[in-house]
């Protein structure tokens, strides 16, 4: 039966649970929230003590807050109690409601447990539902919803009147408990956005920093770099180039985008261009300028995507070699070419010769079988001219012969790529000789012209190297003016010469020796000093299963046979 004062009592314990409550939801963070917690039992529900324990991500209790005892809070404030011994303390006692209650006679066993606590020594109690300084109450906060996530442990400790609460003090505890949960998981909520909105703001300031970082990175890089569009109809077509590349290209950025590397690479580049792959590609190629010319650049390609999920972009970086691949031609030049005259030496002949020959003879049908290839070759030497080999030396020579290109002419002068690389014969033209002699059959191959210059020595010995160095510069220069432009002049040393010309006849060639002799003749002024030569000519023919030492020897012994053949009379000099 309740007493006449105890609904007073109850409406103002209502009222400050209704203030403890409000101020739950008034605390800025989880840490206040649970300090806010702790000082809500003992300022509204009448206890002397109160501690709240919260569960921590690897499931055991952690001492959170504390209230009413200075000392106990220092004691043991942030001290950790595991998870099985919290599941065995709320497994024993009684249970009021989702609160556990233990007794002092059944709490002693406690007493010595790694679970933090705090307890006072008093006197044994004097009635019934007197609280003793050992007995234990704990209400459980849990998350809302069906789960019942626990969120952590509210243990009290003394209460103000001294007697076990009742059932309107438990409903009381319980209530709070459970308001207590809801506001530590806003609490967390809260602090989860704000953790997740400073490390957003965080990422966002570092991507922007990274954003920046990048475009002075591509615009005031020293070398080109530009950005391309990779995939679709629009696939290589240039979005952003820096100034770099402007400047080398002369180029502006607004035309630039309007091309692709593709338009830009020189005609003999595109397949190493298009082999180039888009992930770590590189390729050395020539890109055109604004005013025609092309310029020799290193790519190198990455992929770089805008978002995780977005468009992937081709970033290109492009760096002027033009210096580089110069000297690298110089140096290859002066690898194959004569250092005096500027002519392919030696070696160089030796790979062009290579490059026309196989190892296979040529089968007797041949010559019908590659008779358009004879055919379309319209600028060779006209048969027509009736001199032969032996014409006399004062023959004009600036008469009748006028050197005409190849209709498919190649850097190494021939139009058909290297011995070896085409693989198969199949892929080869073969070279013939005519089999005439003298007599011009109508086969077309390709003539080897021995060239060995008449009275040098002599020269040499009379006025010293540096006129000799001016003959054979200018032997050199009149040779090559007397050639086609694909035709092959070379100096093998000393005095000696060889000139390779594809697609003449018998005929042809011995009109072309004469030319060229007669071409030599003419005196040389050195120092203003008169001094002439003269030259004999041996003309051989590479044929198919020959080898490039046979056919230089079968020329030279010609070549001999024809200066021993003539009188000393007709080898000029000095």
């Amino acid at each position: 039966m309740e007493t006449e004062s105890e609904p007073y009592v109850r409406l103002s314990t209502l009222r400050q649970l209704h203030q403890v409550v409000a101020d739950l939801n008034t605390a800025r963070s989880l840490a206040d929230t649970l300090q806010t917690v702790a000082d809500g039992v003992v300022a509204g529900l009448n206890y002397e003590l109160a501690c709240v324990n919260l569960v921590r991500p690897d499931g055991d209790l952690v001492v959170a807050a504390f209230a009413g005892s200075s000392a106990a809070e220092a004691l043991i404030t942030g001290r950790v109690g595991p998870r099985e011994s919290w599941e065995r303390r709320l497994a024993m006692g009684v249970a009021w409601g989702d609160l556990r209650f233990i007794p002092h006679t059944e709490g002693w066993v406690l007493m010595e447990d790694d679970v933090p606590q705090w307890h006072t020594d008093g006197p044994a109690p004097r009635f019934e539902d007197e609280w003793h300084p050992h007995d234990r109450l704990y209400a459980p906060m849990y998350a809302s919803g069906s789960g019942r996530e626990l969120l952590g442990v509210i243990s009290v400790d003394r209460p103000r009147n001294g007697r076990h609460p009742g059932p309107w003090g438990q409903e009381a505890l319980q209530m709070y408990a459970s308001q207590s949960g809801i506001a530590i998981s806003n609490a967390r909520l809260r602090s989860n956005m704000q953790r997740a909105l400073v490390r957003l703001e965080r990422e966002q300031q570092a991507l922007r920093a990274s954003e920046e970082s990048f475009r002075q990175a591509f615009e005031y890089a020293p070398s080109g770099m530009a950005i391309a569009e990779m995939g679709g109809d629009q696939h290589g077509r240039l979005l952003r180039t820096n100034d770099a590349l402007c400047r080398l290209l002369g180029r502006p950025a607004s035309a630039m985008r309007r091309y692709s590397f593709a338009d830009l690479v020189h005609p003999e580049d595109i397949g190493t261009l298009l082999r180039t792959s888009a992930e770590g590609g590189r390729a050395e190629l020539r890109l055109g300028r604004r005013d025609g010319t092309y310029v020799w650049v290193s790519l190198r390609n990455s992929v770089v995507a805008d978002t995780a999920d977005g468009p992937r972009f081709l970033l290109t970086h492009v760096e002027d070699i033009e210096e580089r691949k110069r000297h690298e031609l110089q140096l290859a030049h002066r690898a194959s070419h004569d250092a005096l005259t500027g002519l392919p030496n030696s070696a160089e002949l030796r790979s062009r010769l290579s490059a026309r020959i196989c190892e296979r003879p040529s089968a007797p049908g041949d010559e019908a079988v590659y008779g358009a290839y004879d055919s379309a070759r319209d600028g060779g030497y006209a048969a027509g001219h009736e001199a032969s080999y032996d014409t006399a030396y004062d023959t004009s020579y600036d008469s009748g012969y006028e050197p005409q290109p190849y209709e498919h002419e190649h850097e190494h002068g021939f139009g058909f790529e290297p011995a070896g690389v085409a693989g198969p014969y199949d892929h080869h033209v073969h070279a013939v000789a005519p089999t005439g002699g003298e007599v011009d059959d109508g086969t077309k191959g390709l003539a080897v012209l021995f060239c060995d210059l008449d009275g040098f020595k002599s020269i040499n010995d009379r006025f010293g190297h540096h006129t000799g160095d001016a003959v054979l510069i200018e032997v050199a220069r009149r040779l090559t003016t007397g050639v086609r432009d694909g035709d092959t002049v070379a100096r093998l040393g000393g005095d000696e010469f060889v000139v390779l010309a594809d697609g003449l006849g018998a005929a042809d060639a011995a009109d072309l020796a004469v030319r060229l002799r007669n071409a030599i003749i003419p005196p040389i002024r050195v120092d203003g000093r008169a001094v002439r030569v003269g030259a004999s000519f041996g003309i051989g023919w590479a044929e198919c299963g020959m080898t490039v030492e046979e056919v230089l020897n079968s020329a030279d012994q010609r070549m001999y046979v024809e200066k021993r053949s003539r009188a000393k009379v007709h080898r000029r000099a000095g």
